[in-house]
């Protein structure tokens, strides 16, 4: 892919000043958390167990850089998962700085670091600027057409190429080498898919999701000047969740680093729950092996959950290996038994939990929005919502549809895709018709073909001479129509009138008549206008933003930029935007009180004073699948994150039977619940409460409210 430049010598290891006298009070942490801060010389790997404040660590030895041992801050690059923790970071920092003090400084996802890379040596990558990044629905439709074009399967079969092609981008393996590692026909026809897919991004000047790490991973591997320069942007590394990083993370992190080893690593191997995405825990103790020197403080105490609950959590995560041991305690006391209850279906679990609810609500006078209610799949809450609505417990799930999801956004989205880059065949598939042009089927089939033998984008064929031998005069007049409008609107960008062009665009295209006319309803139609206006707004402001707001601040040093400064702000804002739709996906905050519904993995990184974990059953969790793999250690780990969610109070609860694909099954109780300790905890009904007693007691809360609010009034 990129060329080779003349090798070119190591990076200088800088002479630190010694540290002054420092303004920043460490007096709130406790001695584990200080010497993690003050720790510099060597590579520092900070075990933090759940619940002990990592993130504190995190930002207090940012501004320990940067306050006390004077570096840039432009020099510093911290690296989280997620946008939202990115945010966060970067507020919580900010709040430590004296004005000014942060300015340049980076905290940002990986995926967003690839983004400005890619963009930065595009060149080198042999890639235009203007590239687009598609999603993941977008490559799944890539595959199945390529597939389809050849007879070679559905969509079932697409869904399997692409898992295969994410492990491989995991493991920085090219599709040659994907072809010589292949043992069986299905292998080789994979592999061949997955060089077809390649070749076609390339074409189309795209990158997916992956390709943003794959990327910087191989050319920084391959291009010692490249890698030189990279190396001399970044003082000091710092990444959050290592335990989630895959093999291509890994392999980035080692070159970001290089010789100088400045290098802060947070992590815990008990909350690995991720390897069905490619997470490798073990990363976190090959670090030993790449950095002789490295430094290793545990963070052990909690400062979220009682003792009971945390001796609870030490003794079931025992029964997995260690690397490096650790026991988390807490100053708050034992606390109340973790509750295990038996229920006799699922119907019964649901209204269990929901008049549990209900009850110790009402006794206790807590809000809705400290229960949580926790399980493994999410088939799992269909019944559990049905109890909540009965009961009128307000309620809300993660995992929602996504703002970016919705056609209306997701349609504009390929607008703006489109026009950043006119080479994006999947985003002009998605809108040439929309709204409706009379571009038909056997139109797009033709144009589709003819790129095809011409090996070149759409929207550049609709222009030539051959194509009239293709498509009759009337479906070429409509194409051109469209592929004139795109044309004119590109240029208006390049010559910086990027918003007006954009806002003129809809407006020509009637985009918010279109919404009105497609809705079922007055008032569908209005909340579709609104989002997509909310869109447009999120553009508006990015580009009004003051660059200190930003998370991803530009790294500096760059004398060879003519790709990043040949890129507009509306461009800037728009890639921001895609990438903040792959990275969301429904992120924003929601403080309204109602009971949080949320699978383990989703639950990750919260707390909640209550927390109820329903389906603590063998073949529920732990997962089936992991029994039959034999890999019931990352069950354990996930079922450890739902007992350290819980800060005063745990319920665990099981069926008996449960329905599984129309049959009654009969269930036994998760082997977890027999390795808590038995001293903490409480096994109520283990004659399992039928849901007609369960009601009962719902109606017995309800008389009781009742009884309560007449009293108030």
């Amino acid at each position: 892919m990129g060329r080779q430049r003349p090798r070119h010598s190591s990076p200088a290891v800088l002479n630190f000043r010694p540290a002054k006298e420092s303004p920043l009070n460490l007096s709130s942490l406790n001695p584990r958390q200080r010497e993690a801060v003050k720790h510099t010389g060597s590579p520092l790997l900070v075990l933090a167990g759940a619940g002990s404040g990592k993130t504190s660590v995190i930002t207090r030895k940012i501004a320990y850089l940067i306050q006390t041992l004077e570096y840039p801050a432009s020099k510093i690059y911290a690296v989280t998962f997620t946008n939202k923790a990115a945010r966060e970071m970067k507020e919580r920092v900010d709040g430590l700085l004296e004005k000014g003090e942060g300015r340049g400084l980076s905290v940002g996802t990986f995926h967003s670091f690839g983004l400005n890379f890619i963009r930065r040596e595009a060149r080198a990558l042999n890639m235009k600027s203007g590239f687009s990044i598609l999603d993941g629905e977008d490559v799944l439709n890539v595959i199945t057409d390529l597939m389809m074009a050849t007879n070679e399967g559905d969509k079932d079969l697409a869904k399997r190429v692409q898992h295969r092609m994410g492990e491989w981008k995991n493991d920085l393996v090219s599709p040659a080498q994907a072809l010589s590692f292949a043992e069986t026909e299905e292998d080789v026809q994979f592999a061949n898919i997955y060089e077809k897919v390649q070749r076609y991004m390339r074409a189309c000047n795209s990158v997916d999701f992956d390709d943003l790490i794959a990327l910087p991973t191989w050319l920084l591997e391959n291009d010692e000047v490249i890698r030189t320069r990279w190396q001399n942007k970044i003082r000091h590394l710092l990444v959050d969740e290592y335990q989630d990083t895959n093999g291509a993370q890994y392999r980035l992190v080692k070159q970001l680093v290089g010789p100088r080893e400045a290098l802060t690593v947070v992590g815990d191997d008990d909350q690995s729950i991720y390897a069905w995405r490619g997470a490798r825990p073990e990363n976190l103790f090959e670090l030993s092996n790449d950095y002789p020197s490295l430094k290793v403080v545990k963070l052990e105490q909690n400062y979220r959950s009682t003792n009971g609950i945390l001796k609870s959590a030490n003794t079931l995560i025992a029964n997995n290996p260690h690397e490096h041991e650790k026991t988390l305690w807490s100053d708050k006391g034992e606390g109340d038994d973790i509750r295990i209850l038996a229920c006799a279906n699922e119907e019964a679990e649901a209204e269990r939990v929901a008049g549990s609810i209900l009850d110790h609500r009402l006794r206790t006078k807590q809000k809705y929005r400290d229960y949580a209610v926790l399980y493994r799949s999410n088939h799992q809450a269909r019944p559990l919502e049905m109890a909540l609505q009965r009961f009128k417990i307000p309620y809300k799930m993660t995992g929602g549809t996504s703002f970016f999801a919705r056609a209306e956004v997701r349609d504009a989205m390929s607008y703006l895709r489109l026009l950043l880059n006119p080479d994006d065949d999947n985003a002009l598939l998605r809108v040439v018709n929309t709204p409706r042009r009379g571009i038909g089927i056997a139109t797009l089939e033709g144009l589709g073909r003819y790129a095809m033998d011409r090996e070149k984008p759409m929207l550049a064929c609709i222009d030539e001479l051959g194509i009239q031998s293709k498509l009759k005069d009337a479906q070429l007049e409509r194409l051109r129509n469209f592929s004139e409008m795109i044309w004119e609107k590109r240029q208006a960008l390049d010559e910086g009138n990027g918003l007006r062009a954009i806002m003129e665009l809809f407006v020509e295209i009637g985009y918010e008549d279109h919404l009105r006319q497609e809705s079922s309803s007055e008032a569908q139609g209005e909340r579709r206008v609104q989002n997509f206006q909310f869109l447009i707004d999120a553009i508006r402001k990015d580009i009004a933003r003051d660059p200190e707001e930003d998370t991803l601040v530009e790294l500096e040093g760059d004398e060879d930029d003519s790709e990043a400064a040949d890129e507009t702000a509306v461009e800037a804002a728009i890639r921001k935007l895609v990438l903040r739709d792959l990275l969301e996906r429904q992120e924003e905050e929601d403080d309204s009180d109602r009971v949080q519904l949320a699978t383990l993995h989703a639950a990750k990184g919260l707390e909640f004073p209550f927390v109820t974990v329903i389906g603590c059953e063998e073949n529920i969790l732990p997962h089936r699948g992991s029994i039959e793999a034999d890999t019931v250690e990352e069950e354990r780990r996930l079922a450890y994150v739902g007992v350290t969610r819980a800060m005063r109070e745990l319920t665990l609860t099981y069926c008996k039977a449960r329905r599984m694909g129309g049959e009654k099954i009969e269930t036994s109780p998760s082997r977890f619940l027999d390795e808590l300790p038995e001293e903490h905890r409480h096994w109520e009904g283990r004659d399992p409460v039928s849901p007609e007693q369960n009601r009962a007691m719902g109606e017995s809360v309800f008389a009781s409210l009742r009884a309560s609010l007449s009293g108030d009034s």
